[in-house]
């Protein structure tokens, strides 16, 4: 760590951050999903749908072979299991022995935030996990306790003792139907592993995490599984002894320091360059999940807006950024009708600097084609100017 800093281009960052996502090749071939969410380290789930589930649409970003719902099949084969990085996720298998801090910390805080309390006494939560244990997988329909408001977050106090169990890990998620979460005893679902101490997990999450962001800051090892605290990274990257450290240049032309990947120049080297394909990406896409590493990498500043008020958002309501080779071109607001059999776009934005010529918007129309076909929307309709 001594060593003078190594100098990433710009160009050489994103062509990096692409390629460690996934996305440098045409995603076409035989579909391996495991081998993606290996490589990912987990797919974030999300409750909307608005053309496609947010977990569907980042595996078939990846191979345009991957089919709705397939993930779930994984999960029933508990290749993943299912809980809470920075969101809601399906974590390949292996990360599982090492968890257990998330587990741990996670539990901690929802027993005692005042928002996810209960409410229900400890024999009253004893009787839903004894009825899980008598009658196996349950949904939160099967009880029928009601929340005390009609807020759009207000849950009902079984739903809020189920969740506190899941965070903990005393509960997983067996399977799902139709989006519905079914919890079982945790040790009827995951498979039989040993138990890291806390140490050695997180060491091992920090390996992991450089592993699937190749270079980055202290700030971006902590924010990628959502497990280490600031120190913990801190000092897990002091301890590390063979991370490289870099200078990474911005799209605005400033720098940053940060550590590496051990085998930075090889990945360097051997990474190619992206696709020209251009692709429409979901808002929950790893390659932007970062939101500041996203703005100092490419130069594009996005934010989700399902839950901005309308006459508040600067974009629309969920808004798919959309890339070309390593640069982002634009940005595409579409809707789903599947009583017309359409997918709408209901909005359309170029990125400044950007030139839409004939090639570009071809490459648009076929990959909204591409994407309709995934869905079953095989007519595309343009419900605002294209310009």
């Amino acid at each position: 760590m001594g060593n003078a800093p190594l100098k990433l281009s710009n160009a050489d960052a994103r062509r990096l951050w692409v390629w460690t996502n996934g996305l440098a090749d045409a995603p076409t071939g035989a579909c391996d999903l495991m081998g993606i969410i290996d490589r990912l380290g987990f797919v974030q789930i999300d409750t909307i749908r608005n053309v496609t589930r947010a977990h569907n649409h980042i595996l078939w970003s990846r191979n345009q072979n991957y089919r709705e719902g397939a993930v779930w099949d994984h999960l029933r084969a508990r290749d993943v299991f299912e809980h809470f990085t920075h969101d809601a996720s399906l974590i390949a298998a292996d990360v599982l022995p090492h968890w257990g801090p998330q587990f741990d910390r996670l539990g901690a805080y929802y027993a005692r935030s005042e928002w996810s309390k209960s409410g229900l006494a400890k024999a009253q939560i004893a009787q839903i996990v004894d009825r899980i244990r008598a009658e196996g997988a349950l949904s939160t329909h099967a009880f029928d306790t009601k929340a005390k408001t009609r807020e759009m977050w207000a849950r009902p106090p079984h739903k809020k003792a189920l969740d506190q169990l899941w965070y903990a890990g005393d509960l997983a998620t067996c399977h799902r139907e139709n989006f519905v979460k079914f919890y079982d005893l945790a040790e009827r679902v995951f498979p039989p592993h040993s138990r890291s101490d806390d140490a050695r997990a997180l060491a091992w999450l920090g390996k992991a995490a450089m592993d699937r962001i190749s270079f980055g800051t202290q700030g971006e090892v902590q924010r990628f599984w959502d497990v280490m605290r600031a120190k913990e990274a801190k000092n897990w990257i002091a301890q590390s002894g063979d991370l490289v450290p870099v200078e990474v240049t911005c799209a605005d032309g400033s720098s940053y320091a940060g550590v590496a990947h051990p085998d930075i120049e090889t990945r360097l080297k051997s990474a190619p360059a992206a696709t020209s394909r251009l692709r429409i990406l979901n808002p929950f896409d790893p390659l932007i999940r970062d939101r500041i590493r996203l703005e100092k990498l490419f130069g594009f500043a996005y934010r989700n807006e399902m839950f901005v008020p309308k006459a508040k958002r600067i974009w629309g309501y969920y808004v798919y950024p959309l890339l070309e080779g390593s640069r982002f071109v634009g940005r595409l607001e579409l809707k789903a009708d599947r009583t017309k059999g359409e997918l709408d776009v209901t909005g359309f934005w170029a990125e400044p600097g950007v030139r839409w010529g004939a090639a570009r918007w071809a490459k648009l129309d076929a990959e909204l084609v591409r994407f309709g076909r995934f869905v079953g929307l095989n007519n595309i309709t343009w419900q605002v100017p294209r310009r």
